[in-house]
């Protein structure tokens, strides 16, 4: 059938043909006009339309002309042995894609398959396999990966997935190539799986047990076994106390360049016009700017990579254990464009720190060999194979900064987190001060941040009492905080960070950063906690209006004391029962974007407002 058409203008006569033709050959194999698989470039095969919607995509999308052998319409499957050299034809968009987008996965989740880059097509050839003998639907991947699809949806147990399985291949007809238990299906999708490490740690979180400890039973620094003890205290042999999964970077990013879309996007940056003023991607910052700069060799080459890094603790046993902290290390490629960049298939995950308790200050021993593996990659990585330019070059990267919440900043940078000189802008000139009765430490000198003239620089009763006609201070160079930490500062630091070990890392402007994220939840949170006066969040208390008395501030709010009860004054915060009640009831019918946010509905009791 002629085909030529695909590569036509959508508004020639020769397009509109070869549109009609193609849905009448589909509606004559298929023997259906509601539920066809749309060739788009948008839907790609993925999603089942009437023949009207797919003829208006058609027009307005255009066909996806990486699509030459229409077997999902009807036309018979091509042979396996082709598979290689249709990764090399499909310019990016492989009849695989369908992986990706059920599992949402992109190519560099399919680990490294060496330097030959079409191994990964010999690899999954069963993607040109038929589920059965003549199923034009599903082939033994494609059905395999939706059914993995709905067992981790759903939470399924192997035992029950095995018979799922097992059902599955009774009902369908004989000849189906669908596995009969779980191992089985666990073979055939290994090949897309990740490549990982398992490294044992120290209990105590002291070592790795790799390179020199690799077959050492017992910790050096501090003496506690590697093994595991039981409840009968003893030690099993061969179990570890503490394991920590390394997914290396360097062969997944290899992936991402031997397909060919991906390999275009991480180039972006350079053919974007940025606005002079405006900073609308991190190519405008000034740490990609002084990496360009000061290594011009490394900046010249558009496909060498930026990354950011981000940590944070979470329980993943939910609400039955409330100890248990877990946490993972993810890379960001920053290359993309900013739709793909925050993407969860191009996070990249490298750690797996297990529990039970958090790594804390020591997260720089878990994180050695991620710091290896930069390393490498700043040095640079050769053989690197290029799909959208089809040719080989050298990869390196540099990582820009990392992204935390405050607790966590202070683990990776090494700077304190809390006390009297927890700013790391402010070091040793923190304005901090101690709350006599509520006994926590508060920092009130935010407002030299203002500019010179602000009006509440003068402001005295609504603050502290005080003006304020200080200027901020400069931030510390990363120069000058290795200067500090390697003479021994141990005032405002309280390590020297494992990321100095990079070599540029000391020269970078701003090397950690904040999730904006949680500062906002906390603040939400206390300020309707004292608005709605919820028990256990609400802010306004004795102990807060006693030390607003002792600084000076809002003194007519002072505490009542009566015979039975203290009677707090009303202030300017509190609501009364009609206001409150108005505001949960905006809450309860407040209707937002699906995937905004959860629902609050279910959040708000206006029986207690």
């Amino acid at each position: 059938m002629d085909k030529s058409w695909m590569h036509s203008d959508r508004r020639s006569k020769a397009y509109e043909f070869g549109v009609e033709a193609f849905l009448n050959f589909a509606v004559e194999n298929l023997l259906t006009t509601t539920h066809i698989r749309c060739p788009c470039v948008k839907c790609v095969n993925l999603k089942l339309f009437g023949v009207g919607i797919i003829r208006d995509d058609l027009y307005f999308n255009g066909i996806d002309q990486s699509y030459k052998n229409w077997t999902f319409h009807g036309e018979p499957w091509e042979a396996t042995t082709n598979a290689s050299r249709n990764v090399e034809e499909d310019d990016g968009h492989s009849r695989y894609s369908f992986v990706s987008e059920e599992i949402d996965m992109d190519d560099n989740d399919f680990g490294d398959f060496g330097s030959d880059p079409y191994e990964f097509a010999n690899v999954i050839g069963d993607g040109d396999q038929p589920v059965y003998p003549g199923c034009r639907k599903y082939t033994k991947l494609s059905a395999l990966v939706k059914l993995y699809n709905l067992k981790a949806k759903h939470g399924m147990s192997d035992v029950c997935f095995t018979e799922l399985l097992i059902l599955q291949g009774d009902l369908l007809p004989e000849g189906n190539t669908i596995p009969t238990s779980m191992y089985e299906a666990k073979k055939t999708l290994c090949a897309l799986g990740l490549s990982y490490e398992k490294m044992h740690a120290c209990p105590n979180d002291c070592i790795l047990y790799r390179k020199e400890y690799e077959d050492s039973t017992n910790c050096p620094t501090c003496g506690i076994s590697r093994w595991k003890q039981g409840k009968d205290s003893i030690l099993k042999e061969g179990v570890p106390a503490k394991v920590v999964w390394y997914f290396p970077p360097i062969p997944r990013f290899k992936r991402m360049f031997q397909s060919h879309e991906t390999a275009k996007s991480l180039t972006w940056h350079a053919a974007r016009k940025s606005i002079e003023g405006q900073m609308s991607h991190p190519a405008d910052s000034p740490s990609w700017k002084l990496l360009d700069d000061k290594w011009p060799e490394f900046g010249n080459e558009p496909r060498n990579l930026r990354l950011a890094l981000s940590s944070d603790g979470f329980n993943p046993h939910s609400s039955l254990s409330s100890r248990y902290s877990c946490w993972p290390v993810i890379l960001v490629t920053y290359n993309l464009p900013p739709w793909l960049c925050m993407k969860r298939k191009f996070m990249m995950l490298t750690l797996l720190i297990s529990g039970p308790k958090q790594p804390g200050n020591d997260i720089d021993v878990y994180l050695e060999p991620l710091i290896d593996d930069l390393k490498s990659l700043w040095v640079g990585i050769r053989g690197v194979y290029d799909a959208h330019n089809g040719e080989y070059f050298t990869l390196r990267a540099a990582l820009m900064w990392t992204i935390n919440d405050f607790p966590a900043y202070g683990n990776l940078s090494g700077c304190v987190a809390k006390g009297y000189k927890a700013c790391p802008i402010c070091g040793d000139d923190t304005p901090s001060h101690r709350l006599k009765n509520g006994h926590k430490i508060c920092y009130i000198g935010h407002r030299k941040w203002l500019p010179i003239n602000h009006p509440y620089r003068r402001q005295r009763a609504a603050f502290n009492g005080k003006p304020e006609y200080g200027i901020p201070p400069e931030p510390l160079t990363g120069e000058e905080v290795l200067h500090m930490v390697e003479n021994g500062d141990r005032v405002c630091w309280k390590k020297k960070s494992i990321f100095f070990d990079l070599e540029y890392w000391k020269y970078l402007p701003v090397r950690h950063a904040l999730d904006v994220m949680h500062i906002e939840k906390n603040v939400c949170d206390s300020i309707i906690g004292t608005l709605l006066e919820i028990p256990g969040k609400n802010k306004d208390g004795i102990a807060a209006r006693l030390d607003l008395l002792n600084m000076g501030v809002k003194t007519d709010l002072q505490p009542e004391y009566g015979e039975r009860r203290t009677r707090l004054p009303p202030g300017p915060w509190n609501l009364s029962r009609a206001e409150k009640r108005e505001v949960c009831n905006s809450f309860y019918g407040m209707k937002v974007p699906e995937g905004y946010s959860s629902n609050i509905k279910n959040l708000v009791s206006l029986q207690d407002s």
